[in-house]
């Protein structure tokens, strides 16, 4: 009886405190609501009531409030995103139409790093993770942005934003399990590292099951992945911010594959435990002039390893960007930089897959974003 009477009153004020925060959005005005600010649209800090794109923003509380566990879950809430699951562990997410595994002109950012992927021109996004419970928001651009992000962001932009090291204070321990969620756990702890300077780690994992097939049979698509990372903010003086921060994983993803064959009937189907990890580390210097003029410098290295029976993949790639803005007249605003990638592949045949003359192991590309001009 005490279970029922203490999980009664946890209920009430789970609805208090849910009635409460819907009074106080009820008394806010349009502009108040449209007063979010966004990055994504401009490379600035803008009000999106300002930007001149189709956005929408995914906030820390509608996170919470969906229950979402991973990024792909959270963008079923984005309007004009079709976010398909394809199994357990492999996802389909596309911006205008054309949704598959392999879609692509979508560009995907986490706190400004690219997760763009050469072998497809799109995102792993069974690689790409962060704790959720550090997610700020996302930024979710629905239309052209490759004036300012390059070719890939030609059907829109997805700008994951996670939280200032400063506002994660302390530890936090999250854990859960279910049917389908077999269990999952995150921990975090953020500390000051100096008088301007604070940090914070995190290590999360988690076993999800695998999926029913039409026979009422068990799909073999059961997956499993542990990462840790870290993330240091530094106010070196009063116009210059430093950021740092990385990350590691490492999964097991099941799957059934098909391979094809000469005879009848022309395929067989085979169970294959696919491996996939690796890492990221970045860092991003910030000096700002005025409120009208800013110079920033981001570099980043990415790598990733998936060994598959069809085929194994192996990429290294590293970054650097270089962004300026600056008022021009008391009309105009210039922004301007300029990028250098360079990228490393290695791929290994196997008996379904083979490539014939072998590709160069390594490739160089080099990108300019284009400057811009925006009426104020």
């Amino acid at each position: 009886m005490k279970k029922y009477i203490a999980g009664f009153l946890l209920l009430t004020g789970h609805v208090c405190a849910l009635q409460a925060a819907s009074e106080d959005v009820l008394e806010l005005n349009v502009e108040d609501l449209l007063n979010v600010e966004v990055t994504s649209v401009s490379k600035k800090a803008q009000a999106l009531n300002d930007s001149a794109a189709a956005v929408f923003v995914i906030t820390h509380d509608d996170i919470k409030r969906t229950g979402a566990t991973s990024i792909p879950e959270a963008l079923r809430m984005a309007p004009g995103l079709d976010v398909a699951r394809i199994d357990s562990n492999k996802w389909a997410v596309s911006s205008r139409g054309f949704n598959a595994r392999f879609s692509n002109k979508l560009l995907v950012l986490i706190d400004g790093r690219n997760t763009y992927s050469r072998m497809f021109s799109g995102t792993y996004w069974e690689n790409q993770d962060v704790m959720m419970e550090d997610v700020e928001r996302i930024e979710v651009i629905r239309g052209p942005g490759a004036t300012l992000w390059g070719a890939n962001a030609v059907n829109g932009v997805i700008n994951i934003i996670t939280k200032h090291s400063s506002k994660t204070q302390g530890g936090l321990v999250a854990a859960g399990g279910g049917t389908e969620e077999q269990g999952f756990g995150a921990f975090r702890y953020g500390g000051k590292l100096g008088e301007d300077t604070t940090g914070r780690v995190y290590a999360k994992g988690f076993k999800r099951d695998q999926n029913t097939n039409a026979q009422g049979h068990g799909a073999g698509d059961d997956w499993d992945k542990v990462q840790g990372g870290f993330r240091i903010d530094s106010q070196l003086s009063s116009a210059d911010e430093l950021k740092f921060q990385g990350d590691l994983y490492h999964s097991h993803l099941n799957q059934v594959l098909s391979k094809p064959s000469i005879l009848a009937p022309y395929s067989t189907t085979f169970r294959d435990k696919a491996e996939a990890y690796g890492g990221n580390i970045m860092g991003r210097w910030q000096h700002t002039f005025s409120t009208q003029s800013d110079i920033s410098l981001q570099l980043f290295y990415d790598y990733y390893r998936r060994n598959e029976e069809w085929m194994s993949e192996g990429r290294d790639t590293f970054d650097l960007d270089f962004q300026h803005r600056f008022g021009l007249f008391d009309s105009h605003e210039l922004i301007w930089g300029l990028g250098y990638q360079l990228t490393s592949d290695r791929l290994e045949s196997s008996t379904i897959f083979s490539m014939s003359p072998l590709l160069p192991t390594g490739k160089i590309s080099y990108s300019a974003h284009s400057s811009r001009m925006r009426w104020n």
